[in-house]
């Protein structure tokens, strides 16, 4: 029998490239090791490099890089912080704080925090329960600690960066020493971050380890791969209501096309669009700027800038750009900008102070217009090459004046069957389905938080998975906005789905929603958490997703808040309970 051959784990590499490697070399055959052996000697003979005795081992700067994420950017940052990290000699670490202790951050040596807010100054839901612990009066103190602070956000929201600002100050105040000042990142995080971790990790390394490490990137070849600065254009294969023509809202079905493309999602990922801005909104903002008809600043704000976005910031930069008095009083008074602010966009601002600019100045007031995310709504086990969305149409009116929601006005008006989108992939590891396909779910959601469940439902459907399958849905009404009616009754009657409640607010005079169906159904719930169910909330972050979590806590804890609190921070730490707000 021939043995498997595999690289000491004292190799000079990285635990994950030992692992890499071992899969190679493992499975290569006699002739391909020799092969491999002749080549990587003949590289080090034509530069006149020969091995050397491998020296004794020399202590690394221990590293650890703390992340709380929602949507995967801190995790993707610290990854990237990571793998730079080894290159410059650390023993780097990666730790989600859903997974930490304080304690043990005494020991740490070194710790960088990227740390995203959620909605209006929250902590992600996974690294709540580590936040609330940090922020107690039985935190221990963290003397001898280094420790500097990334914070992530959107400055559309008043508690901006709120989570990493508290992090920041109560790691100083528990006896850590900062060794760089805090940064904090809007939606355009990737530069800003991406100085600051170099800038940090250039600090934190000794002047003895500069230039010690060789590290050797690989490179693919082939074309570049579809992300979010390089998108895939997908047609719409399929566009249509899901709605009844009576309801009060219009949700979309929508159907892409993602043949030749590559991507590949797994149920309770998200898809990412590219999107355009309304040409009649650009076309508001050049007259109210004096460059009606300048192609240049058209293009520029149609599917460059955020148009949409009014902030304190951009109230202030417009304010110095145009040296307008009263609209410096305006950006400086807190109360009376918070009412400005409220339910308005850049275009309020510039009719209500008028004032001719150039293109550069106008498009310099506007942040990078993101990407708009949904989830996906579909299976590729069950669909291939596509990826199906369910989106609702965002128009309201406000301050005197109708709006539309970026995406979802561009994909309600302005596409239809055979149009294009720009779309990528964006993985959603923290709300996927069980690894155990018996494991039982309860999936909880109103309106498009279907679309999760609907991929869910696909995926258990085309593998066969036998856990119990528990759909907790609502909406507005049972005949205009039930949203894969059909789709749901099939899968209830061939048992891929074996429970359904519903929650339809306005067909009965007292409104009625998904957390009332769960206190009613509370005892059938314990016995499905008590069979090991997992839990899953998709919807609504600031409304249903608050009244979610205090009903669950009422139902886990009784009349003991405390108790219920720490019962559902242990489902959340168990990977048991998982969320898709937004």
């Amino acid at each position: 029998m021939t043995k498997s051959a595999t690289l000491p784990r004292t190799a000079p590499f990285a635990p994950e490239d030992i692992a890499a490697l071992d899969r190679v070399i493992g499975s290569a055959s006699t002739v391909q090791r020799a092969w491999l052996a002749g080549f990587l000697a003949g590289i080090d003979a034509a530069k006149g490099e020969h091995a050397a005795p491998q020296a004794a081992p020399v202590a690394k700067t221990k590293l650890t890089i703390l992340y709380a994420t929602e949507s995967g950017n801190s995790e993707a940052l610290a990854g990237a912080a990571k793998r730079d990290a080894q290159k410059r000699g650390f023993a780097a670490r990666t730790l989600d704080m859903a997974d930490a202790n304080i304690a043990a951050l005494k020991d740490a040596g070194n710790l960088l925090v990227i740390a995203a807010t959620w909605g209006e100054g929250e902590p992600p839901q996974r690294a709540a329960p580590f936040y609330r612990a940090l922020m107690s009066n039985s935190a221990p103190k963290l003397d001898g600690l280094n420790f500097a602070v990334l914070s992530l956000g959107d400055s559309s929201y008043a508690q901006f960066c709120e989570i990493g600002k508290q992090i920041d100050a109560r790691l100083e105040a528990l006896g850590a020493a900062r060794v760089a000042e805090r940064v904090d990142c809007d939606l355009d995080y990737e530069a800003p971050a991406g100085s600051f971790i170099a800038d940090i990790l250039g600090k934190l390394t000794p002047p003895d380890d500069a230039g010690s490490v060789i590290h050797v990137d690989f490179h693919r070849t082939a074309g570049e791969a579809v992300s979010k600065s390089a998108p895939f254009t997908a047609e719409i294969a399929e566009h249509h209501p899901l709605t009844s023509s009576r309801s009060e809202s219009e949700t979309f079905h929508i159907e892409l096309d993602l043949a030749g493309s590559g991507l590949a999602y797994e149920p309770g990922d998200t898809l990412g669009i590219a999107p355009d801005n309304d040409p009649v909104l650009v076309e508001s903002l050049l007259r109210a700027a004096g460059l009606d008809g300048d192609p240049e600043s058209a293009a520029a704000l149609t599917s460059e800038r955020d148009i949409t976005t009014l902030t304190a910031k951009l109230v202030q930069d417009y304010a110095g750009l145009t040296g307008d008095a009263k609209l410096a009083a305006l950006a400086d008074d807190d109360a009376a900008r918070r009412d400005f602010l409220a339910g308005r966009q850049p275009i309020d601002l510039l009719e209500a102070f008028p004032h001719k600019l150039t293109g550069a100045q106008l498009k310099g007031l506007f942040r990078p217009l993101p990407p708009r995310y949904y989830s996906i709504a579909s299976s590729q086990k069950s669909v291939g090459e596509a990826a199906h969305l369910a989106i609702a149409k965002v128009a309201y009116e406000s301050a005197g004046r109708a709006r539309l929601g970026v995406v979802s006005g561009m994909i309600a008006e302005r596409r239809a069957t055979g149009a294009t989108v720009d779309v990528f992939v964006k993985p959603n590891p923290h709300f996927r389905l069980p690894a155990d396909p018996h494991a039982p779910i309860v999936m909880i959601g109103a309106g498009t938080g279907i679309a999760p469940y609907r991929a869910f439902l696909q995926d258990r459907e085309a593998t066969g998975a036998a856990g119990k399958s528990w759909l907790i849905f609502g909406h507005r009404r049972f005949l205009h906005d039930f949203l894969y009616q059909l789709e749901i009754q099939d899968w209830l009657k061939s048992g891929v789905l074996d429970r359904i409640d519903l929650a339809f607010s306005r067909d009965q005079p007292e409104k009625r929603y998904v957390q009332h169906v769960l206190w009613d159904q509370r005892d059938a719930l314990k016995a499905r958490l008590a069979e090991g169910a997992v839990l899953y909330l998709c919807g609504d972050a600031k409304a249903m997703a608050r009244d979610v979590d205090a009903t669950l806590t009422r139902i886990l804890g009784g009349d003991d808040a405390e108790r219920g609190q720490a019962e559902l921070d242990a489902l959340i730490s168990a990977g048991r309970y998982k969320k898709d707000v937004y």
